[in-house]
């Protein structure tokens, strides 16, 4: 990437405070080279690489344009950096770290062991292991450079006694955290369970993680905050929701009494109410849905791409409410709501959002029967040739398949299914039964079917119906949309809103009974 454009995603990337920070830097500075720079990306809008270059020298003729983008880039880190340190415990106390280290270094040693020491302070108060370390150390090897004056050796015995116990809680997490991030690998990379064998190679992630929790004694928010991540993640997983549900309630309320803990930006308490969202969908509980949207609807940081991402959940989750509802209308407007805020900024997620947004974009598109649309957003994604490695483009290439049965592309449709189903065949451990019942009933044409032989076929297809709805690994993709729905509507010529209308009514009946009693009274 050219620094020109660097600079540009970065300051298109700046908050609104971040602006005014540096608009008090320059406040009393004459108007230079890096400040009409700034203005021409920030001011004209200018985007594009090689028209800032021209409109700034054609202005400028005499400066050199790449001594300058390298320049306003260097100072908006600086700002930047400056300004986290007094938002972030992480940047204050690193910075305090070298504040020490000056002193050090200028024989100032008394005020250097006392930044140490309130370092140290704000590290444990913080858990802050890393901090923790590097100031332990630096007052050891500055200890070691004085001769130890004034200590005696079990002094010194003791300050080595803490550095290990935080060299131990860091290995415990790194430990931990590695099991966390292989089990997101293959959750992201081979989708959820798709049967008992696949549910026991997780095992050994299972029992290691453990372990390690069980192995760390000391009470420490981080190892409690991860064993919950990893047990909440291992449920879904494996299909068990419930369970899930629970290990998200138990890490909210670490959450909640740990505030000062938080990451900045909080990505992983972000995490958790993404979890207990996909949760409580999974239970038909959409008042407990609507509570935690409105507290990530008051969540703030100064990180542009974070705010993005809690845009991203709290639009996916309401849409979501509106096509477990069937109500497609509304999903429309909520789209078309978030055009601007969101959509045009679709590239800017990660690849497996901009798949799941185009789904469920399709899928809307395809209950307000706006069939043309729906395939015009699939197809921009189905084009991108990278994302064909997610679990979730096969349910997207089916998805495209039940648009082109509705347009009626039957040349389309044979040549995709086959395509599909010799995709299967190569990676038959990673199949699903729904995939196979969507498959074979795309083949179906009712052209000249009368309602009573209609009837008879979904008759037949009862038993198959009822063992999909019931099997634990077959909701892996149901929760993602009731395929199932899409077909009783096809074969009963009615609305695919009314079907959904109708499960919703029935299963919103029980939401309560299925709720997990760890449900909190006040978003249930």
């Amino acid at each position: 990437m050219l620094k020109s454009e660097s600079l540009i995603q970065l300051i298109n990337n700046l908050t609104k405070q971040e602006k005014k920070e540096f608009s008090l830097y320059i406040s009393n500075k004459p108007e230079k080279d890096y400040i009409f720079l700034f203005r021409l990306i920030d001011d004209k809008k200018i985007s594009d690489p090689e028209e800032l270059k021209m409109s700034f020298l054609a202005a400028k003729p005499a400066s050199s344009f790449n001594t300058v983008v390298i320049y306003l880039f260097d100072l908006l880190i600086d700002i930047l950096t400056r300004l986290r340190t007094e938002q972030d415990s992480y940047y204050l106390l690193f910075n305090e770290l070298l504040h020490a280290r000056v002193l050090y270094e200028k024989s100032m040693y008394q005020e250097c062991f006392q930044v140490l020491k309130k370092v140290k302070e704000k590290a444990v108060y913080y858990e802050n292991h890393f901090a923790l370390l590097v100031a332990q150390r630096l007052e050891l090897n500055y200890l070691l450079t004085l001769d130890f004056e004034d200590m005696d050796e079990q002094k010194l015995l003791n300050k080595q006694y803490k550095m290990n116990n935080t060299l131990k809680s860091i290995r415990q997490l790194n430990e931990q955290s590695s099991l966390y991030e292989l089990l997101k690998y293959r959750m992201i990379n081979r989708g959820a369970s798709r049967s008992l064998e696949e549910t026991q190679k997780l095992d050994d992630l299972v029992t290691s993680e453990i372990s390690i929790v069980a192995s760390a004694g000391v009470e420490n928010f981080e190892i409690k905050k991860n064993h919950q991540l990893f047990q909440a993640n291992y449920f879904i997983t494996v299909g068990d929701y419930k369970a899930a549900f629970n290990s998200f309630v138990e890490l909210n309320k670490l959450f909640e009494e740990n505030s000062h803990l938080w990451n900045n930006p909080p990505v992983y308490y972000l995490m958790t109410v993404e979890g207990m969202l996909e949760s409580l969908r999974i239970m038909h509980n959409y008042g407990g849905m609507n509570y935690f949207i409105e507290k990530l609807a008051k969540l703030s940081s100064p990180s542009s791409s974070f705010q993005l991402n809690v845009t991203y959940v709290i639009f996916i989750y309401r849409l979501f409410s509106f096509i477990d509802a069937g109500d497609f209308d509304k999903a429309g407007i909520w789209i078309a709501e978030h055009q601007a805020s969101l959509i045009d900024k679709m590239l800017l997620l990660k690849e497996q959002q901009q798949a799941e947004m185009s789904l469920y974009i399709a899928l809307i598109h395809l209950g307000n029967g706006e069939y043309r649309k729906a395939r015009k957003r699939l197809s921009a994604t189905i084009g991108r040739g990278h994302l064909y490695s997610l679990p979730l483009f096969r349910t997207i290439r089916i998805v495209n398949v039940m648009i082109h049965y509705e347009l009626g592309d039957v040349d389309y449709i044979q040549s995709e299914i086959r395509s599909i189903k010799r995709e299967m065949s190569k990676n038959k451990g990673y199949n699903l039964k729904v995939e196979s019942f969507l498959l074979k009933f795309l083949n179906y044409s009712f052209a000249d079917t009368n309602r009573k032989k209609r009837a008879e076929i979904w008759e037949s297809m009862a038993e198959e119906v009822h063992a999909l709805y019931a099997d634990k690994y077959e909701t892996q993709i149901l929760r993602k949309f009731d395929f199932v729905a899409w077909v009783e509507a096809k074969i009963f010529e009615v609305p695919l809103s009314d079907i959904l209308k109708r499960e919703h009514a029935s299963k919103s009946k029980w939401q309560h009974h299925y709720c997990p009693k760890k449900l909190p009274h006040r978003f249930s």
